[in-house]
């Protein structure tokens, strides 16, 4: 299903929730954390795109409708067992093939926006030379998999209709810059490269890919995605949690509504950051 019919069947359906709701407008938009403006805007045959996966999550929780029913991946509206996964998942990368995982789902979030906090640098950025230490450092093994599957992110962001937002601290790309903690083994010439493909990166993909950095000595976040209104992955070491309830989607795309009212530098602003610290460590 192409993106202009998804957005056109969510208007069909949320109409839908309106009308047995039995509210006029003002007091809909009121109930799923919206004002009225963009309620309108969302039910206007002009609107061209999909919501904030909190709104979408707010709307099913609040009238017990599928999500995958308000997207057009079902024809049946109602909650069930069949419709909704279980709200939490454990799994541990020793046990199964975790990279794949991430890059199916991010294929599957492809026509909604994704919110990553990086455990290290974000994965579509990534050199080869830099994704071969981190990788052969941490042990994990299947590094050209992972190179490729890196390549398949980027190849994918670059599609006009991928969206993501990344925030993470400028501290974690100044340790990096400088070679710090777990970067000190690698070379200066290498770090420069990644420095130098992350500006680049920046200003090819920007607006679609926006990189929100704040000051980790005010902030603290733990690493996790937000792949849409479907999932969210939270990153413990070798492991992950993966959260498929609408009220954990909800929370964390409040969180990372937070991390962005913190950002001290803006997407805009994330090439010249990065070109000062390049100064810096030559």
């Amino acid at each position: 299903m192409k993106y202009r019919e998804r957005v056109e069947i969510f208007r069909e359906r949320i109409g839908q929730v309106i009308t047995n709701s039995g509210l006029n407008h003002s007091r809909f938009a009121l109930s799923i954390g919206v004002d009225r403006s963009t309620l309108s805007q969302l039910l206007s045959s002009n609107n061209l795109r999909l919501p904030r996966a909190d709104t979408i999550a707010a709307i099913a929780e609040h009238y017990q409708v599928s999500i995958d029913w308000l997207l057009g991946l079902t024809n049946e509206g109602t909650l069930g067992a069949d419709l909704i996964k279980g709200p939490l998942e454990f799994e541990d990368f020793s046990e199964s093939s975790a990279n794949q995982k991430l890059l199916e789902w991010h294929q599957e979030a492809s026509d909604y926006k994704v919110r990553y906090v990086p455990a290290t640098l974000p994965d579509l950025c990534k050199t080869e030379q830099v994704a071969t230490y981190e990788f052969r450092r941490y042990g994990m093994g299947k590094t050209d998999q992972s190179i490729r599957d890196t390549h398949v992110l980027l190849v994918q962001q670059r599609k006009a209709e991928t969206e993501m937002e990344v925030c993470q601290s400028f501290q974690d790309i100044t340790g990096f810059a400088r070679g710090e903690g777990m970067w000190s083994g690698l070379s200066l010439d290498v770090r420069i490269n990644q420095l130098k493909h992350m500006i680049d990166l920046t200003e090819e993909l920007y607006p679609r890919f926006r990189w929100f950095l704040f000051d980790g000595r005010e902030v603290y976040t733990a690493a996790f995605t937000l792949f849409g209104p479907m999932r969210a992955v939270v990153f413990i070491g070798q492991s992950y949690l993966v959260l498929n309830s609408n009220e954990h989607i909800r929370i964390f795309s409040l969180r990372f509504d937070e991390l962005i009212r913190c950002a001290t530098v803006q997407p805009n602003e994330v090439g010249r950051f990065l070109k000062r610290l390049i100064n810096e460590i030559k």
